[in-house]
């Protein structure tokens, strides 16, 4: 095969990967300001989450009610349920995350909006005419 001919191989591949995975691609760019441990102000996160290593999880034994979540990469998990993040999309000051999430029970598609604050804390909306949200503390 000719130079020219591995060129539009290797072309075709970076295409085809890139068509394969655009949710992905896109959900991960959009969590940066979202990666990590999340709770709202009242219990402690020693509470609530322990470490190992770099991996933070959910204390044992868990507190279903915890008011409480974890963004790692493109996954989101609350003590009930783990949720993939399909897609990440700005509305005005927001972003629309759509999940698809899975606990004990069943699986449903959960459409979040959540906003960074200039303290570095994380608001989630209930609904676009939310305006006050609830306000989560990074852990």
């Amino acid at each position: 095969m000719s130079v020219v001919g591995l060129r539009s191989v290797r072309l075709g591949l970076v295409l085809a990967a890139s068509v394969a995975v655009p949710g992905a691609m896109a959900a991960e760019t959009g969590l940066s300001g979202y990666q990590g441990a999340w709770l709202i102000q009242g219990p402690s996160c020693a509470e609530t989450y322990s470490t190992a290593g770099k991996a933070v999880s959910f204390r044992k034994p868990v507190d279903i009610f915890a008011p409480a979540f974890i963004v790692a990469g493109n996954r989101l998990k609350t003590p009930m349920a783990s949720c993939r993040i399909k897609s990440v999309k700005p509305a005005g000051d927001r972003q629309v995350l759509v999940l698809d999430c899975a606990n004990a029970v069943a699986g449903s598609e959960v459409r979040v909006l959540l906003a960074t604050t200039p303290d570095g804390s994380l608001k989630r909306y209930f609904n676009e005419q939310d305006t006050t949200g609830t306000q989560y503390q990074r852990c």
